[in-house]
């Protein structure tokens, strides 16, 4: 089958890696796609929100899947753009639609799908523009640090963790009275502080059964030690050492089977992943998972530790998706462990440099690189995004993983790159 792949950065280069393997597969297409996808398919030159030209795409080229990489689309309704189309709508779109896809789009909506759901999550209250002198007053009953985000989707950049009360009170009459994410920040969630690990935990569903991928730990700060400003992702290793059958059947009892079961007793339809960011918290009973927050596609960069780890055929699984018989599919997954590292332009997470022509790459000798914010220029490969490659490598155990990943970023270069030669460390002394 021909199969159109929504976006443009590593987590759709590593799907496209993956998409190749299959027997199932005619042609891949990739819109809009970087310079590395051009090696899986071809990229087409649409942006992923553009529905009426992926339409007429779709169409003229016969293609018979589409995969949604980034959350845009899904929150602005490609799924029901297609089922509303009579066209289109015998076409399998791989994520939810517009109603399942708020639960990232709204991070209020979330949390009321938790707390209906008895999903466990950190305690909270919404507050608007017409409701900021209840919000001040009510910064003023809860324990520092606490965490205030932006309802809508902000590019990554609409929560906050606020250390003193000044700085909390200030933070959300920015947000609510002076818009300071837009209408993303038209609804404030403040939320509780909750200590702990990270980690990430994914779902594929077809909305009646689903099937736990590898789980991964992402590394946001843009320093070593986890210092500095946050990023979209400096890297991400998969599997993650604390995650282990204990905390994993907590996870799947308490949050994983809830939230299938939630969808469907709120009649919402969901087709696709579930992206269940969660905080593993140590407590008298034992370290318990707290969901922070969901997203309804794969993130980036776990997606491109998660998926070199899936040893069956990820386009029979999305059919599985598709034909609502996931349960009947195989799901086989990798003992080795995966470790990426992102490297990045000068000047990122801020405002960062393009254009640099890129170097290297074919010196790796260990791990595969999954262009992110990369373009062909007159056959030039060259930096056009801030994260511009991520370089992951599969080994045996994670000293290897990350060993063989920081030493091949090591052998690429463009002028003012940086990567963290620190992801996954920490994870190597904790149990």
């Amino acid at each position: 089958m021909n199969i159109l792949i929504l976006g443009s950065g590593g987590r759709e280069s590593a799907f496209a890696s993956k998409i190749t393997q299959s027997s199932l597969l005619t042609k891949l297409f990739i819109a809009p796609g970087n310079a590395g996808t051009s090696a899986f398919g071809e990229n087409i030159n649409l942006k992923p929100t553009d529905f009426e030209g992926i339409a007429e795409f779709v169409l003229k080229n016969h293609v018979k899947m589409v995969l949604v990489g980034p959350e845009e689309p899904l929150v602005k309704g490609i799924h029901d753009f297609f089922l509303n189309h009579p066209d289109l709508m015998h076409i399998p779109v791989i994520g939810p639609q517009m109603h399942g896809a708020q639960l990232e789009g709204s991070k209020d909506f979330s949390k009321q799908f938790m707390i209906k759901h008895g999903i466990p999550t950190a305690a909270f209250k919404s507050f608007n523009k017409s409701t900021l002198d209840a919000g001040l007053a009510y910064l003023e009953t809860q324990k520092l640090p606490i965490v205030l985000k932006a309802d809508g989707l902000a590019a990554g950049k609409g929560v906050l963790i606020c250390e003193t009360l000044e700085d909390a009170k200030a933070e959300l009459k920015s947000m609510l009275a002076d818009a300071k994410f837009g209408e993303a920040s038209s609804t404030v969630v403040i939320e509780e502080f909750l200590t702990g690990i990270e980690l990430s935990v994914f779902v594929l569903t077809d909305g009646k059964s689903y099937k736990i991928l590898p789980e991964a730990k992402d590394y946001k700060r843009i320093g070593e030690g986890d210092t500095g400003l946050n990023t979209g992702g400096m890297g991400s290793v998969s599997p993650v050492s604390f995650a282990d059958a204990e905390f994993m059947k907590k996870v799947e009892d308490r949050v994983i089977i809830p939230t299938v079961e939630g969808l469907k007793k709120d009649n919402i339809p969901y087709k696709g992943f579930i992206f269940i960011g969660l905080m593993a918290t140590d407590t008298p009973q034992g370290r318990e998972p707290y969901v922070i927050e969901y997203n309804v596609r794969m993130g980036d960069p776990e997606t491109e530790s998660v998926i070199p780890r899936i040893e069956s055929d990820l386009v029979d699984l999305f059919l599985g998706v598709a034909n609502e018989n996931l349960s009947e599919k195989e799901l086989k997954i990798s003992s080795k462990t995966a470790a990426t590292v992102m490297i990045v332009a000068g000047g990122y997470p801020g405002e960062y440099s393009k254009g640099k022509v890129i170097s290297g790459i074919e010196n790796m000798r260990h791990s595969t690189a999954f262009h992110a914010g990369t373009e062909l220029e007159n056959g030039l490969v060259k930096s056009s995004g801030g994260r511009v490659i991520a370089v992951t490598s599969l080994q045996d155990n994670l000293f290897d993983a990350v060993q063989c990943a920081t030493a091949d970023a090591g052998r690429i270069y463009f002028d003012g790159r940086y990567f963290r030669p620190d992801i996954g460390v920490d994870l190597m002394e904790l149990k």
